[in-house]
């Protein structure tokens, strides 16, 4: 009884907003971590499912949680055309509280297979939301779906679609547009939604599209909002200017970076993806001068990393899970039996990882240096999206439906 009423307090409270809620592309420092004290690692389709809501369309977008709301993009097509669309479910039961019309689609409808035309993640500051979908535009909401701004002023020609989230970064929100011909970084001011700059992307790599979710950081005292494209990986300061950037040979980027003891984690993308260990200082080209150590297998092309202390873990895309030194990449593990293709980040909670096949499949594994497999749970749908997560409770958004998972 305890636990039960511990939980309501923290889900379906108002106020200010806490630790428990997910407000961006994975999670509250964007890096796939749950502070959470507990979550479920056992369920089926129908054990520890509160409830579960159908939604037409197809979208691989995570939802977002704050104070009792969940709040989604989607995208429905129909005769060419695709209705672009932000809404906002009730935690509780998986009620619609909102749902509305943000863009319908202009000019061709682009994308891969295994990509959805709201791909992109939101993000919630404060009071407003934030919501993006790629070549298609962005746009600004108020939590009760209200119209603040929109912006489509950006448009380019895509390759698969979109796929990468956008960042708040200060007093911008920054995302990538790597289509062709000419990708670059922009960013608008978060109030408005007004340009504040546009920089091209100086890329020599033939195929340019990439679908980055930029990262801020500081490093040694100077901010850096760090992007991958195809070829290379970029640091700008606020102003869009380039700091650095660090050349590979990839392309079609998805993972997210990840920084942590100083230094950055990145995945090359296809067609052979390399994780590159690099530190993120220096001036102009650093290819050569900041590299720390590289790792040429079962390196993640979809599936960002995660962090624990100083254990790196790896997703990839074919389902092999790898635990390594994150300093000195010295492999303590590689399991490859449990799951299988994979497109979703997996996350970290209370001690434990959570990892998703695109079959619906989700094994719990501890955290550290040896494997050790806790549960294996499938809804039995297909899985794109990343999971988001509050205080025992689970977010899980299928083909279908969104699952809300949790111990009764």
């Amino acid at each position: 009884m305890k636990k039960h009423f511990l939980l309501a307090c923290v889900v379906f409270c108002c106020g200010q907003v806490h630790a428990y809620d997910w407000l961006e592309h994975r999670g509250p420092k964007g890096q796939g971590i749950a502070e959470v004290s507990a979550l479920p690692i056992e369920w089926s389709k129908e054990k520890n499912v509160t409830w579960r809501k159908e939604l037409p369309g197809t979208a691989w977008s995570t939802p977002l949680y704050k104070q009792g709301r969940l709040y989604l993009t989607n995208a429905i097509e129909s005769e060419g055309k695709a209705s672009l669309r932000a809404l906002c479910l009730d935690a509780k039961d998986g009620s619609i509280v909102w749902d509305r019309e943000i863009f319908e689609s202009k000019g061709p409808l682009i994308k891969h297979d295994k990509n959805s035309h709201a791909s992109s993640t939101p993000i919630i500051e404060g009071d407003r939301l934030y919501v993006h979908f790629g070549y298609q535009g962005l746009a600004c909401l108020d939590l009760n779906g209200k119209s603040i701004w929109e912006n489509r002023d950006l448009y380019y020609n895509p390759t698969h679609g979109n796929g990468g989230s956008p960042a708040i970064v200060e007093d911008l929100i920054v995302f990538t547009c790597d289509g062709t011909p000419e990708p670059f970084i922009a960013a608008l001011d978060k109030m408005t939604g007004a340009l504040k700059w546009k920089t091209v992307r100086k890329t020599e790599h033939a195929k340019k599209f990439s679908f980055g979710t930029p990262l801020f950081i500081e490093a040694e005292g100077r901010k850096q909002i760090i992007t991958q494209a195809s070829g290379a990986i970029f640091a700008y300061d606020l102003q869009g200017k380039e700091l650095w950037h660090f050349n590979y040979s990839g392309y079609s980027v998805v993972p997210k970076p990840l920084y942590e003891h100083g230094l950055l984690y990145i995945s090359s993308g296809y067609d052979r993806s390399i994780l590159y260990v690099i530190k993120p200082t220096g001036s102009g080209d650093v290819t050569e001068s900041h590299l720390v150590y590289k790792v040429d297998k079962e390196v993640p092309k979809n599936p960002s990393f995660l962090m624990i202390g100083q254990e790196l873990y790896m997703q990839s895309d074919k389902g092999t899970i790898t635990c390594l030194n994150a300093l000195t990449g010295e492999v303590y593990y590689q399991e490859a039996r449990h799951i299988r293709n994979s497109s979703a980040s997996p996350i970290a909670a209370a001690g434990k990882l959570y990892f998703t096949d695109e079959k619906g499949s989700t094994i719990v594994v501890a955290a550290g240096k040896t494997f050790q497999l806790l549960a294996t749970n499938s809804i039995e749908e297909r899985v794109l999206a990343s999971m988001a997560v509050t205080e025992g409770t689970i977010f899980l958004r299928s083909e279908q439906a969104l699952y809300c998972i949790s111990e009764h």
